[in-house]
């Protein structure tokens, strides 16, 4: 048997005390290795920088316990039965994929902190918490006994956080039989008929794509904060989302991304969780895993989050397509699309997914994944005149991948478009998937089947519309953005800090300079700390242009039946 045990002696230092024992031990050599990242974020976090004074222990005697990689141990048990492993791990990340200890609340993400003991990841795991009694766990794994957790094995221990508390609440919905436990630790005024309206809502809806669920029950559990956050990570049986402020959660803009995140977390729990990249079988914790699939993981379940939202009638048609407008904005808002696909961009995800990374480089498979997953879904439509959808795509992922527990190629996921579709769909991923071709064409197209077009507009930004240049929208105007073949792609530089127009100080006000549409553009600008003069000159092409979708003014009633049963509702 396998136990942890988590305790604290003072929540404010935010360290966790973990005491791992090891019984029925019969090897000379174990070893132990704490994950280098986590599922839900494919990046290398090196959890292992957050732990102090590694030791271990036979028969209440010390034994020999070294490091071997990073955040590997070797443990020299000669044979001992009983092992004891124990340090300390700094709680002091707030966010979903983090974890965290105070005096009013432990938050745990157990694969931040919990070593694997290799060899023995396949047998029952136990968590032990010492935390006061009258503490509440809101967490996807059964409590076996007073504040102990079970889990069937390593990886479900780890992918099964816990929020503890006093302070917790919690209201259950019922769909199918199967039980969602809405969990709320923070200090808000939730309107649970409504929360619970909506959320059966959407998950009725997945439920309908998907025909059945992976796992018996679901939990969300919700860690509202003070303040301004999002964030949510999926686990196989359970989310956790961060969310804030508390005092703005039913007001529309936040308790919008409230319902987004929450239907875009369950969604995972078939798409990632049991739909996998063959990658990804089974996961290895101790390096990258590297898969170009991301467009399917994230993208369609970025697309399906709102989609679901609008299907389930929990959004009208306008606030979807000012989620997708929002989507557009963010693909558009710089030139990376030209430069990397969306595949190879999913491969780099463990090289610089998760910051801004050097200008107009690699696309977001979250958003561009997005914008494929509409634009096949809406091709597939159109050509098996609403026979088959990206649902259909889904529920055949699910029927033999997800079920079955074996892992997708990115030719399995291509093969499966081809026999849903009938036809080849091969230029899609020729130029959507695995290229950088221009999507705007291809989905304006495809808008059009259900009375619906990409609209562009002028940036209104003069700038960044008509110069091509961005700047900082606070306090000193620095230079973080520059369009390539622009009128000063070649005379501005990211960093370059304006300070006067035309002799006139630049203050917060370089659009109402730009606005007077001066015959000469002349700028004074500190460049590593050089002062610099230039012109600038418009070429008369647009940058940084804005879209949009909207419905046709003209739409056949060919166009507005293709809409509603695309989006289950009136045109």
């Amino acid at each position: 048997m396998i136990t942890y045990h988590l305790s604290y002696t003072n929540p404010l230092s935010h360290y966790l005390d973990i005491t791992l024992t090891i019984a029925d031990n019969t090897a000379t050599e174990v070893y132990l290795q704490l994950p280098a990242w986590r599922p839900g974020r494919y990046e290398l976090q090196h959890f292992a920088q957050k732990l102090r004074a590694v030791t271990a222990s036979a028969n209440g005697q010390r034994i020999n316990i070294s490091k071997v990689t990073k955040d590997r141990w070797l443990v020299q048990a000669n044979g001992a039965d009983t092992l004891e492993v124990k340090y300390s791990f700094f709680a002091r990340q707030m966010d979903a994929g983090g974890s965290w200890l105070d005096e009013e609340l432990l938050y745990v993400n157990p694969i931040n902190c919990l070593m694997a003991v290799e060899g023995r990841e396949h047998e029952p795991y136990f968590l032990k918490l010492d935390i006061p009694e009258s503490w509440q766990i809101a967490c996807g794994l059964p409590e076996v006994d007073a504040h102990t957790l079970q889990a069937e094995n390593f990886d479900e221990l780890a992918d099964s956080p816990f929020i503890s508390s006093p302070s917790l609440s919690k209201e259950t919905y019922t769909i199918n039989g199967i039980n969602f436990h809405v969990w709320i630790q923070g200090d808000c005024q939730p309107n649970w008929e409504r929360i619970k309206h909506d959320f059966a809502a959407f998950t009725k809806e997945q439920l309908e794509v998907f025909g059945d669920f992976p796992v018996t029950d679901y939990h969300y559990l919700n860690l509202i904060l003070p303040y301004r956050t999002y964030h949510g990570v999926e686990h196989g049986n359970s989310t956790v989302i961060t969310l804030g402020p508390g005092e703005l959660l039913m007001a529309p803009s936040l308790y919008k991304e409230f319902l987004g995140v929450s239907s875009h977390e369950l969604f995972h729990t078939w798409n990632i969780k049991k739909i996998r990249p063959a990658e990804m079988m089974p996961y290895n914790f101790a390096q990258e895993n590297y898969f170009k699939t991301g467009y399917v993981a994230e993208g369609i379940t970025t697309y399906y989050g709102d989609y679901m939202l609008a299907r389930s009638g929990v959004l009208t048609a306008q606030q979807y397509f000012d989620e997708l407008n929002t989507t557009l904005q963010r693909y558009f808002a710089d030139y990376s699309r030209n430069n990397l696909s969306v595949a190879d961009s999913s491969f780099d995800l463990w090289l610089d997914g998760y910051k801004p990374g050097t200008p107009d480089r690699k696309v977001s498979i979250y958003i561009k994944g997005a914008l494929t997953a509409l634009l096949l879904d809406l091709q597939l439509r159109q050509k098996t005149k609403h026979k088959a959808s990206l649902d259909t795509i889904m529920r055949l992922l699910w029927q033999r991948f997800g079920v079955t527990g074996k892992g997708y190629t990115e030719a399995d996921y291509a093969q499966l478009v081809d026999e849903v579709a009938g036809t080849s769909f091969n230029s899609y991923f020729e130029n959507y998937i695995n290229g950088t071709a221009p999507i705007e064409k291809a989905l304006d197209e495809a808008l059009y089947f259900v009375g619906c077009t990409l609209k562009t507009t002028e940036n209104p930004i003069i700038n960044e519309g008509k110069y091509g240049f961005k700047v900082t929208s606070e306090g000193t105007a620095k230079v973080t953005a520059v369009a390539p073949d622009s009128p000063v792609s070649s005379i501005l530089s990211i960093d370059d800090e304006l300070i006067a127009l035309n002799g006139r100080k630049i203050d917060n006000n370089l659009q109402h300079l730009l606005a007077l549409q001066p015959q000469k553009v002349e700028l004074m600008l500190f460049r590593e700390r050089q002062l610099r003069s230039i012109n600038l000159q418009p070429d008369g092409n647009l940058y940084y242009s804005k879209y949009t979708i909207e419905k046709l003014a003209d739409a056949t009633e060919e166009q507005k039946q293709s809409f509603k049963l695309w989006l289950k509702q009136e045109f």
